[in-house]
């Protein structure tokens, strides 16, 4: 690990220059979280010179800002390798380096773990020798999962240092020169000690002169943005300039030596260093690759995502029918919801990192005569689990579920994988649960979806779909009803959603080795086309499941789940849905290799099965 803490702050400076200009070449190749990782590169030098990364639990909330720190602890040249297949995780992974203290992807956990932290450090007995340091960034300050962690903190007053990044969401406006000069006053020992001293006057001599210094520390506080965090007996600094690394280092050495949870409020700028992303960019946010010099993407464009089909349709639908209305989770244009929040802004919303919230504020919605839809990736729709179930189907109000990155969505790995929400939705009673298999189909499911009259569910993946379309005809979705798109053949092959499209493309390659195979579409898993498949069986003894899940509670356990023990004795059901594992990052295809889900691979699979059979 590189050691820095002998360096100048000339020195430091310097070091931060590198390791913007290492983050910038890199992702420029690879693709990745930029802007917002630029901007922390300072507060994380800052935090790896106060404080010790060997000790001390060092805590990224997201983690997506923490290439710096991934370069200051042994993987310069494995960085390299960043967000490719085996290489280098795009957010903190312990099992990838011990420098990294908890895997993160998911925003607003770090405050808990670092109370959790806190609370082993008392255990075992440590406290003045370690103490949990927190990256969170504001925009993680949304989610409710923050203010029940503080909540605690400040209760407890377990010694930790919370970093907040403030780089596009102000907490609170800094009021001009006055707040900043009141801020730096605020971050200085002289201020600490001032705190403390009146603490202490009023203990011992509650008289008036003591009682005035009182007021006058707290009227200092009360015009600065300090004052949320204080009423929840947190201590504050700040804001303090967040690319000022001499400040940083006296601060950060304020809060350590207070043993106190300090909130200590840091203001930067997205995309520091690299003037075509500096400011609010949101496409900067996560890009793909890119030409240094223009910013402009590398990328080939190809068919339309199925983001950009659901957001048009949407759009199309809204325009007709004022009742319906939409929100999305801080992923407006990750799921199309920006196009709609643009043209009717009234009627759909982004209410940030706080998916709970999303999911039960449509609720009343529903009730009230609207159409809401509910626009969230799968991995983040997990967060929103207990709402869905309480606030959403039990109600039985008309809520849809538009779920985007459903599937493997490649480089951002293991926490952003799409593959449960089959098995999590299917549960829950009163859900309908459908998918499409192409773009046109994926129109219609949205039409269907926006005259259903209760709660439902359809996915789709990042970018296009794997079945191009016009292929097959598209027919509009009867409730629990399924569809041929081959009906004759020796096997059976069963998709589902973005799984029709494998299932087609394994039909293809069996067709050249002069093996027939019938496809079926299943459109529903909950309600399931029983007395579909019921006549199947009296045609089919070999059947092959394909969709973007986990075999726990997917697609091969309903279709299993909908057929009679009878039936079932008769046929063999083959699931090539994902296993009991957590899916690891990379390149789609090279992912979908190593779990031997090509289409060629499956052939052979299928090859095999039948030879055994025979």
């Amino acid at each position: 690990m590189k050691n820095i803490r002998h360096m100048n702050i000339s020195e430091l400076e310097t070091l931060s220059d590198d390791i913007r200009r290492r983050i910038l070449d890199v992702v420029s190749q690879r693709g990745g979280h930029l802007s917002s990782t630029l901007g922390a590169t300072d507060l994380i030098v800052a935090m790896h010179y106060v404080f010790d990364v060997n000790k001390d639990p060092f805590i990224f909330d997201v983690s997506h800002q923490a290439y710096a720190h991934k370069l200051l602890t042994d993987r310069w040249d494995a960085f390299e390798s960043l967000r490719q297949f085996g290489g280098i995780s795009g957010y903190t992974k312990p099992s990838e380096s011990s420098y990294d203290y908890y895997v993160a992807g998911h925003s607003s956990t770090s405050v808990s773990l670092a109370v959790g932290a806190a609370k082993a450090i008392r255990l075992r007995g440590e406290e003045g020798r370690r103490i949990p340091v927190v990256l969170i960034g504001d925009g993680a300050m949304s989610a409710g999962m923050v203010y029940e962690a503080l909540n605690e903190l400040g209760d407890r007053k377990y010694p930790a240092v919370i970093i907040l990044n403030d780089n596009e969401m102000s907490i609170a406006k800094p009021i001009g020169a006055i707040s900043r000069i009141l801020s730096h006053a605020m971050a200085s020992p002289f201020y600490q000690k001032f705190k403390e001293k009146t603490e202490k006057m009023l203990e011992h001599f509650p008289d008036s002169a003591a009682y005035m210094a009182k007021r006058m520390e707290e009227g200092i506080r009360m015009i600065t943005p300090g004052i949320l965090f204080e009423e929840m007996g947190l201590e504050y600094i700040g804001p303090v300039d967040g690319h000022d690394i001499r400040q940083l280092v006296e601060t950060l050495k304020t809060a350590k030596e207070m043993h106190k949870p300090v909130i200590v409020h840091a203001q930067t700028i997205k995309g520091k260093g690299y003037k075509i992303a500096e400011g609010y960019y949101e496409h900067w946010h996560g890009v793909g690759p890119f030409d240094k010099e223009s910013g402009e993407s590398l990328k080939k464009r190809g068919a339309r995502s199925a983001t950009q089909v659901f957001g048009e349709k949407l759009c199309e639908l809204a325009r007709k029918n004022e009742k319906i209305v939409g929100v999305t989770a801080a992923m407006p244009s990750g799921t199309g919801m920006k196009l709609l929040i643009e043209k009717f802004p009234g009627r759909f919303w982004d209410v940030g990192i706080a998916e709970q919230h999303a999911v039960t504020s449509m609720g009343p919605l529903a009730k009230e005569g609207f159409k809401p839809f509910v626009a969230i990736y799968s991995t983040f729709l997990q967060r929103g689990f207990d709402q869905i179930v309480h606030d959403i189907a039990l109600m039985d109000v008309p809520v849809s579920f538009a779920i985007d990155r459903a599937g493997i969505v490649g480089e951002d790995g293991e926490t952003h994988q799409g593959v449960f929400d089959i098995g999590f939705l299917r549960i829950v009673p009163n859900m309908t649960v459908f998918a499409p298999r192409d773009n046109s189909t994926l129109e219609l499911a949205i039409e269907y979806a926006a005259a259903f009259e209760g709660p439902c569910a359809f996915r789709y993946p990042r970018g296009s779909m794997m079945l191009e379309d016009g292929r097959y005809k598209a027919t509009g979705f009867e409730l629990g009803r399924a569809e041929y798109l081959e009906e004759e053949g020796e096997i059976l092959l069963l998709g589902y959603g973005n799984g029709v499209g494998r299932a087609v493309a394994v039909a293809d390659l069996l067709k050249k080795e002069g093996v027939r195979a019938a496809v079926l579409d299943l459109r529903f898993v909950k309600p399931i086309d029983s007395a579909l498949l019921e006549k199947a069986a009296e045609k089919f003894e070999h059947w092959f499941v394909f969709s973007d899940s986990v075999k726990a509670g997917g697609v091969a356990s309903a279709v299993m789940e909908a057929l009679m023990a009878g039936i079932l004795e008769k046929i063999e059901i083959h699931s090539f849905e994902y296993e009991d594992i957590f899916i690891p990052h990379g390149d789609t295809k090279r992912v979908e290799e190593s779990l031997g889900l090509l289409p060629s691979q499956l052939v052979e699979k299928i090859r095999n099965i039948l030879k055994k059979t025979k």
